[in-house]
């Protein structure tokens, strides 16, 4: 990952100065607050707040790996680079930042790990479990489903292109995506989709809903999405809408 500790002090800082100082806080509040009426007090005033958003976050998760942030050394830091007037020199800044970098890497890496151990063992059991509930049905690949509403439409192949509402989430109820809140329906060539989907959707027929609990192997396994942690089983509950067959497809794009 980049380092993001490599711009100055100053973009580190800004986030710093209204939550560290003390006294710098009371005449703050005291004195009334800033009206931006020109375009240079607006600009001046945009760049600090896009710094400081952008640094928030990393700074809140420095803290949320356990390495807390001495918001008050950000502040006198900052002072100090404004006037010229560093404790630390330029090499000894950049060595500094550097291991710091490093240091939060091996967190996110130790993190990460210890995330996706635990959600292999919590879905072991989540599957276990699952698989003993009445009207489940458990393929030879370890996919699960389970049929909400019965279709009376055809199935669609792997290479059709299918036309889906659905909704995901992780095994403890966390929403990762859903069709129906962004208000139109998913299209896709079904054997393009993670391998729970080419196989679980192509037991649907036209105008089914089945819920469909897919074990890590057959979604993401081990790589982390960000919305979807590594070794995640997934629960989709998707209604299939309309099938678009491979070879009429084919014939439609020959004949434009």
């Amino acid at each position: 990952m980049k380092s993001i500790y490599k711009y100055s002090l100053v973009a580190l800082a800004v986030v710093g100065l209204s939550a560290c100082n003390q006294e710098q806080k009371v005449k703050e509040e005291a004195a009334p607050a800033t009206v931006l009426t020109t375009d240079a007090q607006k600009e001046a005033y945009s760049v600090g707040a896009s710094i400081g958003r952008y640094m928030a976050g990393h700074i809140k998760e420095q803290e949320e790996l356990g390495m807390p942030v001495d918001r008050a050394l950000i502040v006198e830091g900052f002072s100090n680079g404004l006037n010229g007037e560093l404790k630390l020199n330029e090499e000894e800044i950049q060595t500094v930042l550097q291991n710091l970098d490093k240091k939060l890497n091996d967190k996110r890496t130790e993190q990460a790990q210890a995330l996706a151990a635990k959600n292999l063992e919590e879905s072991k059991k989540f599957l276990e479990t699952n698989k003993a509930k009445e009207g489940v049905t458990t393929t030879e690949s370890g996919l699960q489903y389970e049929v909400l509403t019965a279709g009376t439409g055809d199935k669609p192949a792997a290479e059709d292109t299918v036309e889906v509402h659905y909704v995901g989430t992780l095994i403890d109820g966390t929403e990762f995506d859903s069709s129906y809140k962004r208000g139109e329906t998913a299209k896709f060539p079904l054997n393009r989709v993670i391998a729970g989907w080419t196989e679980g959707v192509q037991l649907m027929p036209v105008g089914s809903k089945y819920r469909f609990v897919i074990p890590s192997e057959l979604a993401y396994g081990e790589r982390d999405t960000g919305t979807i942690p590594a070794n995640s089983t997934l629960i989709f509950e998707v209604e299939l809408i309309s099938i678009e067959k491979a070879q009429a497809a084919a014939t439609d794009g020959a004949a434009k």
